[in-house]
């Protein structure tokens, strides 16, 4: 899954998780019964559940481009910079 799939199964799992929830709620509010409120949200978890977590295609549309072990090679990744530390100056020198 690449970056804009990941970005676009955690919209569509917000979206669906809301919707069911609404219709949840609706549903249960119109014929009085919680426990249909709390079965159509249930379904409405696994069902956002088996559209958002499984790596489908449509999550691969912009794959990553990565370099060659060869071509990594060449480029090595940058050291950091080391600073030379200061050294202190002798208290003997400042004492009369």
């Amino acid at each position: 899954m690449d970056w804009q799939g990941q970005k676009l199964a955690e919209q569509l799992m917000q979206i669906l998780l809301v919707g069911f929830a609404v219709v949840a709620f609706g549903v249960g509010y119109t014929i009085g019964s919680f426990q249909m409120m709390l079965l159509i949200y249930a379904g409405g978890v696994v069902l956002t559940t088996l559209i958002t977590v499984p790596n489908w295609p449509f999550f691969n549309r912009h794959p990553l481009k990565w370099l060659d072990p060869i071509e990594a090679e060449r480029h090595p990744k940058p050291q950091p910079a080391v600073v030379p530390t200061k050294k202190k100056t002798s208290s003997k020198s400042h004492q009369k």
